[in-house]
């Protein structure tokens, strides 16, 4: 194997049957991953998918990499021990809503946190899908399901707010009917130090059919998307004729041919405000689609392994019988 290994899409399925609904989104996730993975340059021995439990989860055997299947919730503390352990390896974690921001909440808050130099990949279809229909964390709220015949009361969690709240030096979202461009955000993803969180508008044809099908329909989408890039005005639609504005401080819908191109919002990757406003942009206002936030900043399993050199460097490895015998010991007879 080379240093610089040329890969095709089929080196990297594996001999798995892929074992999801037809239809469903996860198929174009899984394919635009695969894909991404032949152009980032690193060897198939040294990438590793974790996943917990859930639809999205099963992710790791239809790669033809390392992986593991791990329980719900808590793939942020494997892939933070992989990583730690072994900080050469490339490791991407899969997770859905429910997985990732239900009962794996604290762990996800906590992974972006510490910045451990991983790539999320959380597949959005606002529901659970696994357990056969049961609202999500993200379920809007009204959304009739099995367990909220009467409609959810719940809020629903925003990611890109919750991720930016809990200092994420990369997020970024796609959707699953844009190979290209979730192709695209995974490249950029992994080429961030640090924790890269991708948000993919992801359907559930069977559970949840259409959620996000005003942004990911090739009719509706360019009205109702923005495709932001760093240094570039916010202009969208299907004959890119509108803009957003601030007005009053508040993310506005504006016609080209009323405003001056200069008096729109230009997208800042570095600045924590633009970042919030985009997250919050929905409803009314087309979503954005690409990196909200990117920059650089100390990484968890880095100072980790410095910190560890350092200790040995002044103490030594260390010696685990004496430790076991060292203080008071006593014998139970």
């Amino acid at each position: 194997m080379t240093d610089n290994p040329t890969y095709k899409k089929k080196d990297f399925i594996s001999d798995q049957e892929v074992r999801w609904c037809p239809g469903c989104g996860d198929y174009a996730i899984l394919s635009s991953v695969q894909m991404a993975m032949t152009k980032i340059g690193k060897k198939k021995e040294d990438m590793v998918f974790v996943s917990g439990i859930g639809c999205s989860s099963r992710f790791p055997y239809y790669m033809n990499t390392y992986g593991m299947h791990t329980i719900h919730g808590r793939a942020p503390a494997f892939a933070t021990a992989i990583k730690a352990t072994n900080p050469e390896l490339e490791v991407w974690q899969i997770t859905g809503d429910g997985d990732g921001l239900s009962i794996g909440g604290n762990h996800l808050i906590h992974v972006i946190r510490r910045n451990v130099n991983i790539n999320i990949i959380l597949f959005n279809n606002e529901i659970y899908g696994l357990t056969k229909g049961q609202y999500s964390p993200t379920s809007r709220p009204g959304l009739n399901t099995k367990s909220s015949p009467y409609g959810s009361l719940d809020r629903a969690f925003n990611p890109a707010s919750l991720a930016l709240g809990a200092g994420s030096t990369f997020f970024a979202r796609t959707i699953d009917t844009d190979p290209k461009h979730m192709i695209d955000t995974f490249v950029e993803a992994s080429k961030h130090e640090g924790t890269s969180f991708i948000e993919v508008f992801q359907n559930c044809v069977i559970f949840n059919d259409k959620v996000h099908d005003l942004q990911t329909n090739r009719a509706t989408r360019d009205e109702h998307t923005v495709r932001i890039e760093n240094g570039k005005p916010l202009i969208f639609g299907k004959e890119k004729d509108k803009g957003i504005k601030l007005v009053d401080n508040k993310p506005t819908v504006v016609a080209l041919s009323d405003v001056d191109e200069s008096e729109l919002l230009v997208h800042d990757e570095t600045n924590p405000i633009v970042a919030q406003i985009l997250a919050e942009m929905r409803g009314e206002l087309p979503v954005p689609l690409g990196v909200l936030r990117r920059v650089p900043d100390v990484v968890y399993d880095q100072q980790l392994n410095d910190q560890l050199a350092d200790v040995k460097a002044k103490k030594g490895e260390g010696d685990m019988t004496a430790l076991l015998n060292s203080g008071d010991t006593w014998v139970v007879e």
